[in-house]
C-alpha cells in the first residue's frame, strides 16, 4: 500500500473487536514511525500515554461521553506534548550533527521558545498532530484502524492520568480492528474554498 492508498483508506472508526490484541512489535513499530514526524528544532515534544490499565480505560470512558471504543480498542493513546522540552537539554537533540549545526540550532531553541506560553503551546499541539496522523498512517498499512477523539472531558482525562502540569493533553486516539464499516465518508468542501491563491 503506498501513502495515497494509505491516506484514501484512512477512517475514523468507533466500533472495535474488544477480544482483538496488538502485538507489542506492532505498537512499538508506530511509536518508532511517529519519531520520524517533524517537530520543530527536533525537540520531540509529542509523549503518547499507552492506558493499558482497564480500571483506567473505564475511567476514561465515563469522562468521554461513554463512547464504546474508549474500552473496545486494541490501544488507547493519550497524545500530550511537553511544554518544557525545549528546556530539557536542548543540546541532546542535535549530538548527531556537525559542529556548526549544533551551535546554532542549540542556541537559538531555548530564545525562540523563551516567554511565549503560546507559541511553546501551538508547537507542542502541532507536534503531537503531526505524530498522531504519522501512526494512522502507518496503522492503515498494517492492516489496523484508528480513530482520533476530542470528545472528552480534557480535566478530567488529564486527573485520570496524573498528566504533570507542563504536560499538554491534545487528543485521545484508538487503534484496533473494527467490527463495523466506517460511516460514509462526510462530504469534502469545493478546492475554491480551502485553496487560496497569494491572499484572502
Amino acid at each position: 500500500m503506498n501513502v495515497s492508498q494509505a491516506i484514501e483508506h484512512r477512517r475514523s472508526v468507533k466500533h472495535y473487536d474488544p477480544t482483538h490484541t496488538m502485538p507489542d512489535a506492532d505498537l512499538a513499530r508506530l511509536i518508532e514511525l511517529a519519531q520520524l514526524a517533524p517537530s520543530s528544532f527536533n525537540i520531540q515534544n509529542y509523549r503518547f500515554v499507552n492506558v493499558k490499565d482497564k480500571e483506567l480505560r473505564k475511567q476514561i470512558r465515563a469522562a468521554a461521553w461513554d463512547q464504546a471504543q474508549v474500552t473496545d480498542a486494541s490501544v488507547l493513546l493519550a497524545v500530550c506534548a511537553d511544554i518544557n522540552a525545549h528546556k530539557d537539554n536542548p543540546a541532546r537533540y542535535w549530538q548527531h550533527a556537525p559542529k556548526e549545526v549544533q551551535d546554532f540550532m542549540v542556541s537559538s531553541v531555548t530564545p525562540f521558545y523563551e516567554g511565549k506560553p503560546q507559541l511553546t503551546r501551538d508547537e507542542a499541539i502541532r507536534s503531537s498532530a503531526f505524530a498522531g496522523m504519522t501512526i494512522m498512517l502507518a496503522a492503515v498499512e498494517m492492516g489496523y484502524d484508528t480513530g482520533p477523539m476530542i470528545g472528552f472531558d480534557p480535566v478530567a482525562v488529564t486527573k485520570i492520568l496524573q498528566i504533570p502540569d507542563h504536560i499538554v493533553l491534545s487528543y485521545l486516539l484508538v487503534i484496533g480492528k473494527s467490527t463495523k464499516v466506517a460511516w460514509p465518508r462526510g462530504e469534502r468542501l469545493p478546492r475554491s474554498e480551502i485553496l487560496i491563491q497569494d491572499h484572502f
